[in-house]
Parts: structure tokens; sequence; C-alpha cells
């Protein structure tokens, strides 16, 4: 089977012909802890994985922008000057685009490229392979067009693609793990000053993505309503406290207090986003010292929230990860990514990693009829130029 740099070569030169081109590539994310804290302005703990969205490109001597991709075996050209958000619904092609456009916003000088597309970072899994396509695609533009790279910018104006051109309310959180992720290294992130700290993953466990075959349509989602809820409780909460702008201002004490001013379901919202901001610092420390169990406990934790309060679960991520919690080896387990199926992710010691990937996968496919997928990874590093 061809790798996804082979896939995005050969389709360029089906595609546009002449000399070989350049590549570039973006990872997809994994977070380990962290949920639905990034657009609150709070801590996320993500790591890269080795599954990656590649671009293939080429500059060229025109202002148009013309991108191919394999996944979609199809064509499209647009042209950069007249890029404007709006009426795209998720294309593909809206992500390509819009990265473009937001850099052209931002100033910069973004000359035209031709552009093929291809990866393996499951679409619709939770697995960001929105952000790696746009980060991959910012690599190659700023190359073809002689710009700077700067991984935190970069990662900033990806967002704004997906934010404003794209129609998609994502936090930060997915682009930055895309842009600056180390190898070897989860990636703890402030959201509100965007500082990071390079955590790395014990010698002695593995991360396994466990992907339940239960695909979402992000944009099509509840997500947008999960947001509007915080931004709802945040304005009650203001009130009480002038001093709270996001969710990571507020205390669990102030959240009680208040609890009679807000609507349930926002105080349901909230009540999660409150307690889960902890736990990615709380995790890295333990990350750091080598204390496993503190780590897995905290995930298993993260996934009772998201699931009760949060109710961001199904009942196959559900199911995924109570077998995963029930296996010899396993530290901690619970859904990641913003929810309604997709993957899961488990910290394993590693000596039981095989065996916990194939006993998880024989379990869970035995009750449902899906195409999961198990992998264990090591962490992987953020977009670069592959030479």
């Amino acid at each position: 089977m061809s790798t996804p740099r082979e896939q995005a070569a050969r389709r360029f030169h089906e595609a546009f012909g002449g000399p070989p081109p350049r590549l570039a590539e973006a990872p997809g994310r994994v977070n380990l802890i962290g949920e639905h804290t990034d657009y609150n302005d709070g801590f996320v703990l993500p790591m890269g994985i080795a599954r990656h969205a590649v671009v293939a490109f080429r500059p060229r001597a025109d202002r148009r922008l013309r991108a191919a991709s394999v996944a979609f075996d199809e064509t499209r050209t647009v042209d950069i000057d007249t890029l404007a958000p709006g009426g795209g619904g998720g294309h593909w092609m809206d992500y390509v685009a819009g990265v473009a456009w937001a850099l052209r916003q931002d100033g910069r000088d973004v000359r035209g490229a031709d552009l093929a597309v291809a990866g393996d970072v499951p679409i619709g899994a939770g697995l960001s392979s929105s952000a790696a396509l746009e980060v991959a695609v910012a690599r190659a533009l700023c190359a073809a067009s002689s710009l700077p790279w700067d991984a935190v910018e970069m990662a900033r104006l990806c967002q704004r693609a997906e934010n404003a051109y794209v129609g998609m309310n994502c936090g930060v959180m997915d682009q930055f793990a895309a842009s600056a992720s180390a190898e070897g290294h989860a990636l703890l992130l402030d959201c509100r000053s965007l500082k990071t700290e390079a955590v790395p993953l014990p010698a002695g466990a593995a991360a396994v993505v466990m992907d339940t075959g239960v695909r979402r349509s992000l944009a099509g989602s509840a997500y947008n309503d999960r947001r509007r809820s915080c931004e709802e409780a945040v304005a009650v909460l203001r009130g009480a406290s002038p001093d709270v702008r996001a969710l990571r201002d507020v205390t669990a004490a102030l959240l009680e207090a208040e609890r009679g001013h807000l609507d349930p379901v926002a105080f349901k919202r909230a009540a999660h986003v409150v307690v889960e901001n902890f736990r990615p610092v709380q995790m890295a420390a333990a990350l750091r010292a080598g204390d496993l169990a503190t780590a897995g406990r905290l995930m298993n934790e993260s996934h009772a929230s998201l699931r009760d309060l949060y109710e961001v679960s199904c009942a196959e991520l559900d199911a995924m990860v109570e077998i995963a919690q029930a296996q010899a080896g396993c530290l901690g387990a619970r859904m990641t990514g913003a929810g309604f199926g997709g993957c899961a992710v488990a910290l394993v010691e590693s000596t039981h990693a095989e065996a916990f990937t194939g006993e998880v996968e024989r379990t869970y496919r035995a009750r449902y009829d899906l195409p999961a997928a198990l992998f264990t990874g090591r962490p992987a590093a953020g977009a670069r130029l592959v030479e």
C-alpha cells in the first residue's frame, strides 16, 4: 500500500504534470486530556500522531490556487484575490482556500500554487484531519510564497480559516498540535496565553488510539450548541464576578454559588469545563514524574465528566472506553475529540500494548459491526517540509 507522500506526489503528476513537487506534511492529533477547554481559554494536552496530511506543491506565476484531492478524486481552482468566506458548506476545498484567505487577510503576499492533497488521518474520527490539512497547506503555501514559517502564528491563522471561512467555531488546540508538536512529547498548551510546554511521554507508557468506526460531521453536530452554553454561563457568572472573561476564570465555588441563576444545562456544561481545566496541568505533572497511575485516573475522570455533564459521548465510545479500562495494563481511557463518535484514547503500560489492542478490538467488534481500528504510537513532530 502506498504512503500518503507517494499518493500526493502521484496525484500531483496526474493533475498538473511537470517536475516533481516539494512536499509538506502535518500530523493529526490525539488529545490526551482537556476536552472542550480550548475555546474556554483553558489548558489542553494533545500530542501529534504518526498519521499525516501531505501536500505536494509547486508555485505558480499567477494568483490561482489549484488543488487536487486523492480522497475525493477531484480538482478545484480558485482565485486567491477573490476568496471570501461563506457558502462552502465544509467542502474539502474550503479548508485549502480558507488558509490562503487567512494568510492574505493577515497581510501576507500569498502566491499562486498547484497542490495535491493526500493523507491517512481518518476523516470524522476526532483526530483533527481538518487541522492537519490546514496546517500542511499553510506550510506548503509559505514555502511556495517564500514566507517565513512561525508555528504559533500559523496555528492562529489556520484557526481563523476554520472559524471564519469554513464556519466551524473550533478552538486553537488542533491547529497548535498540528503545527507545534514535538516528537516524543505531548504539548501542554495554555489556550489563553498560547504558551506551550513539551511534556515527555514516559518510556513505559503508550498512547493507544481507539477508533470506534462511528463518524460524525463536526460542523453539523451539537458542538456549537455546547459552545453557546459555555458563553451563556460566562455571561451570567460575569455579573457575579466582573473578572470572569471565560470559564477558565471560574472556580467551582463561584459556579456553585451562582447555580440558581444558571440554566440547568448551562450549569452542567460549565461544571465539566471548570474541573476539566485543571486536568491537563495535573496530568502533565504526573507524566513528568512518571506517575502513570495518577495520569490514568485523570483520564477516567475526564471521560465520566464528558459523558455525564457535557454529554458528548455515545454508546460506542462508552463501550470502547469500558472495554479498554477492563484490560490488563490499562492505566486509564477516555473519549477524545469533540465527541458524538470518533475515537477514544487509552494510556497503557508499554509491555501490554500489543495484547491490549488486540483484545479491545476483538471485544468491541463482537458488540458492534463497525470498522473499528486501534493503533499505538509515540508522539509525532509538527508540520514540516519533507526534504
